[in-house]
């Protein structure tokens, strides 16, 4: 069984105006996570969205350290950006559509990601998203330490740079074992 996990694809990640946004390479792999979302919708497989979630003044957060505030509770920023957005719409009543809030860089941590997958007797993930070398890379790692089968496709992830990108794409094949998939 199969699963999409998809990451971070919000406005705060990916518009111009967002507050950690990866802009222009974030917003070129919009048409991938649409397409690839959609194929799995219609495959019947089961779709995550799993999405930062932040408070505003969390002084105990890590990442209030790191990174200007961004994915706001109750903010436009934390709404999937673009045609993802519009079909997110469309499909977010469906019993395989499922949207989790994360806390932290990974998917896994502090959701009940692993329970749900493994109710589902899921053991193939594709991970997409944002940024390749946090969010997407704590995942995989978590998913390659709880044994899942890992395939990241490279036209579905950005980064802030290049070289973020490429580096992460490595670490999923090299250290991972990864498909690593066009």
């Amino acid at each position: 069984m199969k699963a999409l996990i998809s990451i971070d694809y919000t406005n705060d990640f990916v518009a111009d105006e967002g507050h950690l946004t990866a802009g222009k390479p974030a917003q070129a792999i919009e048409i991938a996570m649409y397409e690839l979302t959609k194929k799995f919708i219609n495959n019947q497989d089961a779709v995550f969205f799993t999405i930062d979630l932040h408070d505003l003044n969390d002084n105990y957060h890590p990442e209030s350290k790191l990174f200007p505030l961004h994915n706001l509770r109750d903010t436009s920023g934390r709404l999937l950006y673009g045609k993802l957005g519009a079909y997110y719409q469309e499909i977010k009543s469906l019993n395989n559509v499922f949207w989790l809030d994360k806390r932290h860089y990974s998917a896994f941590s502090g959701t009940d990601l692993d329970i749900r997958l493994r109710e589902r007797r899921i053991t193939d993930l594709t991970i997409c998203g944002v940024l390749t070398d946090i969010c997407v890379l704590h995942t995989a790692i978590d998913a390659y330490n709880l044994g899942y089968q890992i395939t990241i496709p490279k036209s579905a992830v950005a980064s802030l740079s290049e070289s973020a990108k490429l580096f992460a794409l490595e670490h999923f094949k090299q250290v991972l074992g990864a498909k690593v998939i066009d």
